[in-house]
């Protein structure tokens, strides 16, 4: 469902709109349209839990920075607002922010992103959405799909690649060292335990 706004709502507006629309996944566009997403049913929950679980692992463990999950909203550079499904930011950048700006819309785009595609998404739309990332400063970003089975890296200054059904998926520089295990992802949910 989407909204169309005469003007785009600044930051403190859109966060009241989301506070007073709990329970709503909402982004905004650049030219102020509200998105109302639909919720993703069991399945995808299941699998962006051990998205997110082995992102902040590896933060824990080795990476640093500060990672969050889809209910996070993020500021991009060409005003608008969104929530990927798992986000990382480096630990400076994160730490310059004031605790009003680390409470709210985080003004800043996330380094690295991941979006997985749920069965109500549809793939041109977030095909689009990755490629904004990518020109509004993430230096890396995976698309997730398990209905094709594929996973689309998205980097700055290169063209998108597409793995067909890799069992693993390993990032480069920006959080480099991270891998998502993605057997859990393909599988249908109970067969593995990985």
């Amino acid at each position: 469902m989407q909204i169309q706004m005469d003007d785009p709502l600044t930051d403190a507006e859109f966060w009241d709109f989301c506070q007073q629309n709990d329970g709503l996944t909402v982004e905004q566009n650049s030219d102020g349209t509200i998105v109302i997403l639909p919720s993703t049913g069991g399945s995808s929950g299941n699998r962006n839990l051990h998205i997110t679980r082995h992102l902040a692992e590896w933060i824990d463990e080795d990476g640093g920075g500060f990672g969050f999950d889809s209910n996070t909203l993020f500021c991009l550079s060409n005003g608008a607002t969104r929530a990927p499904d798992a986000a990382w930011v480096e630990d400076e950048c994160y730490r310059a922010l004031t605790p009003e700006e680390r409470d709210g819309i985080v003004p800043l785009t996330p380094g690295f992103v991941i979006e997985l595609r749920s069965p109500t998404d549809a793939l041109d739309t977030l095909k689009n959405k990755m490629n904004e990332y990518v020109r509004t400063g993430v230096r890396l970003g995976w698309l997730i799909d398990p209905l094709t089975e594929t996973v689309t890296i998205y980097r700055d200054h290169a063209p998108p690649e597409s793995l067909d059904r890799p069992e693993v998926v390993e990032a480069e520089t920006v959080v480099e060292g991270f891998s998502l295990p993605l057997t859990r992802i393909w599988e249908p949910l109970g067969e593995s335990d990985t």
